[in-house]
């Protein structure tokens, strides 16, 4: 194979930082960057679920209510995601990494401005399941493009870097939402279409890998989505789809109702609205501090023990931090000192996706395996969001339904018994 001698070529012509050459590094950025506003976009809704639904849902706004739509639309935006994480996934192991990306990213963009037009929850909720394909499609061909692109022995550190962009992305939210304190919550939405920049800037920068281009699916041999099912790959595909689910489940089901919980602790406290958004900002710039630094954190915990005992620890941790979060603290000031341990734990377990699933799959249909397993466990995990909105309605209270939810991560030490150890392994 000449994948090696024609990157070297070609990549290495220019030197970079940290090893890399000057293209590797601006894959990485683009990358990162379009995962940076996927997450700004996929935190934007969590940002104004409250203010957002008390109008759409005019008389009918009730906490209940807020709590039972809200869920609904997280909901169908997890079923979108997962759908286009699939899709798009197959598409990149066909038409190639680069381009599908840029295809994701113009489509969270576009569909994230027109929200802000929503006159109706459900409304809302079609443009959030449009906006979601692009969101899913984005990390199956960015977290693949990065993984053939980098050089091995720099491959688990740039997934780290990688991952690190959804905490950036948060913080980008929180802070554009504090920016923004006192105008309309469609505000928000429209700076939604930010990132087509990028995405135009990629169609012109980026180009496929040498790897993908010798080794990219036969299209006669039949569709690679069936491949993952193979016996030789039915362990690989079920383990890494069903470790997802559990870390999305937990986190669309308890940790991304961190804004509905600060609000619910501050709000009998009869302050301004402004004052109220701060808080808030505050409480999920905490929480993303942690989860940066766990996004880091994973790649070098995965390379020194395994990527099984990387994933154990986090999972733990997680299953301790949520109630520890969401019940014990009885001040303001308690969630906010909480808040970074929860998102070291609940996020930072994220890292280990793009180290791991591309492990697990050869060249020909890795988009289209990590693709499935990071995004098909959303369609069950879809129901997280469903199930705290409606654990809300019967204990009361947001803390008492997300402290719930982390019982999901008893279910991923299960799963973690049948996963395969890849510590060392070169990406086939």
């Amino acid at each position: 194979m000449q994948t090696a001698q024609a990157d070297a070529l070609r990549m290495n012509s220019k030197q970079g930082l940290g090893g890399l050459s000057r293209y590797q590094l601006l894959v990485l950025l683009v990358a990162w960057m379009g995962w940076v506003f996927d997450s700004m976009d996929a935190t934007i809704y969590n940002l104004v679920l409250t203010p957002a639904l008390r109008e759409l849902l005019g008389k009918n706004n009730t906490a209940e209510n807020i709590g039972w739509y809200g869920g609904i639309i997280l909901a169908i935006f997890l079923v979108g995601w997962a759908i286009g994480g699939v899709l798009l996934g197959i598409l990149a192991d066909y038409i190639g990494r680069a381009r599908t990306l840029v295809i994701a990213i113009l489509i969270y963009a576009v569909f994230t401005g027109l929200a802000g037009f929503a006159h109706s929850w459900w409304e809302l909720a079609i443009y959030r399941f449009i906006t979601a394909l692009g969101v899913g499609g984005e990390w199956a061909s960015g977290a693949t493009l990065v993984a053939e692109v980098l050089p091995e022995s720099l491959r688990v550190k740039g997934a780290g870097v990688l991952q690190s962009a959804w905490g950036a992305g948060y913080f980008l939210a929180a802070g554009v939402y504090l920016l923004l304190a006192g105008h309309s919550w469609r505000v928000m939405f429209f700076v939604g279409l930010v990132p087509a920049l990028v995405g135009l800037f990629a169609l012109l920068k980026i180009h496929e890998p040498e790897r993908w281009k010798e080794a990219k699916p036969d299209k006669s041999a039949g569709l690679t989505l069936w491949g993952l099912f193979a016996p030789a790959r039915r362990r690989d595909t079920f383990v890494g789809a069903a470790l997802a689910f559990v870390a999305v489940f937990g986190l669309w089901g308890a940790t991304n109702w961190t804004p509905s919980l600060v609000r619910e602790r501050i709000e009998s406290a009869r302050l301004m609205p402004t004052d109220i958004a701060a808080m808030v900002s505050y409480a999920v710039m905490a929480l993303n501090a942690g989860s940066i630094v766990g996004y880091f954190a994973f790649p070098p915990l995965a390379e020194r023990i395994g990527r099984r005992p990387a994933f154990a620890v986090m999972m733990i941790g997680a299953a301790i931090a949520l109630p520890g979060t969401f019940l014990a603290p009885r001040s303001y000031g308690g969630v906010l000192a909480a808040l970074p341990v929860l998102g070291f734990f609940t996020n930072g377990i994220f890292s280990g996706f793009p180290i791991y699933l591309p492990e697990l799959f050869p060249t020909a249909m890795r988009a289209t395996g990590s693709g499935f397993c990071f995004n098909a466990g959303r369609v069950l995990a879809a129901s997280g969001p469903f199930l705290t909105g409606y654990l809300v309605s019967q204990l009361g209270s947001f803390a008492r339904a997300a402290s719930a939810v982390a019982l999901i991560y008893v279910l991923g030490m299960v799963v973690l018994l049948f996963a395969r150890e890849t510590k060392g392994l070169k990406l086939a």
